[in-house]
């Protein structure tokens, strides 16, 4: 291998590196206390070859967000949409496959570090609901209705269901890289969210009226 070759795909890894840097520090530290200059020397690189690839530590955020959870959730999107069983099997076989392998990612990290900034920082908070909040709620949301239409489950607020579905699992990343980083005795993550998506299905799969449910916008009644 050449030296040219060689320093072509450092060069070329710098980008993910950066994005795993400032992920980290600003999991451990937060966005706001985190600076610059700490997220080039964890990725071994001068403080302008940061500011070369992004500019703006707020555009960093927003490429760490764009290339861990964003992504995550595109995955979960496209198997979820793919699913050729019915809407229970897919709860409980690949969207809580899903919540298990972002839970197991460094993306899970994203949940904490957003839910403790966002306040702070508007604009990342819409980029968050465009990039992450929209896609993923709407791809419950869809396997819910799909499950109402084909007589799988009762009428339902198809919204409160969704956040019901999603609010557990946020908290056990959240949990995650906050008590669990400082040694505090973890529940069993997978044990977890199975057994938390059986107990919804157990209401999801209440009794049904005659004739199943009629679907009407974002609510089945």
């Amino acid at each position: 291998m050449t030296v040219h070759s060689s320093r072509q795909r450092r060069k070329d890894a710098r980008p993910q590196e950066l994005l795993e840097a400032a992920l980290a520090l600003f999991v451990e530290k937060g966005f706001a206390a985190t600076r610059s200059e700490e997220v080039a020397q964890r990725a071994g690189v001068s403080k302008g070859t940061l500011y070369l690839y992004y500019p703006s530590k707020e555009e960093l955020l927003k490429a760490v967000v764009q290339s861990t959870l964003a992504v995550e959730v595109a995955e979960g999107a496209r198997l979820l949409d793919e699913h050729q069983g019915t809407a229970t099997e897919a709860l409980l076989g690949p969207l809580v496959d899903w919540w298990i392998r972002v839970y197991n990612s460094p993306a899970s990290g994203v949940f904490k570090l957003l839910l403790t900034e966002m306040c702070n920082f508007p604009e990342l908070a819409e980029f968050y609901a465009q990039e992450v909040l929209e896609p993923g709620m709407g791809v419950m949301a869809r396997l819910l209705l799909q499950g109402v239409e084909r007589g799988e489950f009762r009428p339902m607020d198809v919204e409160m269901a969704v956040h019901s579905i999603a609010m557990p699992f946020v908290m056990m990343c959240v949990h995650k890289h906050s008590l669990g980083a400082c040694g505090f005795k973890d529940i069993q993550p997978e044990v977890f969210m199975r057994a938390h998506m059986q107990l919804l299905l157990s209401g999801f799969q209440g009794l049904l009226p005659p004739g199943g449910g009629h679907v009407a916008g974002n609510k089945a009644t």
